[in-house]
């Protein structure tokens, strides 16, 4: 007998986007119990997975890549404003490790900040 096969959300490239549709993804899969494998480009929103999912059910491959930066508003008219308080919030509910690297980097500004390669796998497991 076989034991049941495990599934999983795979990430390939996520630009991020509104937050509310990641929210209810993640919970989604929270609730489910599936695995989360980063395999590619997860920024912006997207990253709010390392807020929901438990860690233990993230692995990375070698080609994924976590982007963060500051929360932001766009307004009827397309222009973008600073959410610090958004930004103060998200960057707590990170698990720890995350949100000390973000610290080390300079924090959640306009900068888009990069985590990969060595300092992602010294926070998430690879992939098997």
């Amino acid at each position: 007998m076989q034991a049941p096969a495990r599934a999983e959300i795979r990430i390939l490239a996520s630009p991020g986007g509104q937050v509310g549709p990641f929210l209810d993804l993640f919970d989604k899969v929270r609730e489910t119990g599936e695995r989360v494998v980063i395999d590619g480009p997860c920024l912006s929103a997207c990253t709010l997975v390392l807020s929901i999912v438990p860690n233990e059910r993230i692995c990375v491959t070698r080609r994924a890549v976590l982007g963060f930066h500051a929360a932001r508003s766009v307004d009827r008219r397309g222009r973008t404003y600073a959410e610090p308080e958004a930004s103060e919030l998200v960057l707590q509910t990170y698990p720890t490790p995350v949100r000390d690297w973000i610290g080390r980097h300079g924090g959640l500004t306009s900068r888009l900040l990069l985590l990969r390669g060595r300092e992602l796998k010294a926070i998430y497991r690879a992939c098997r």
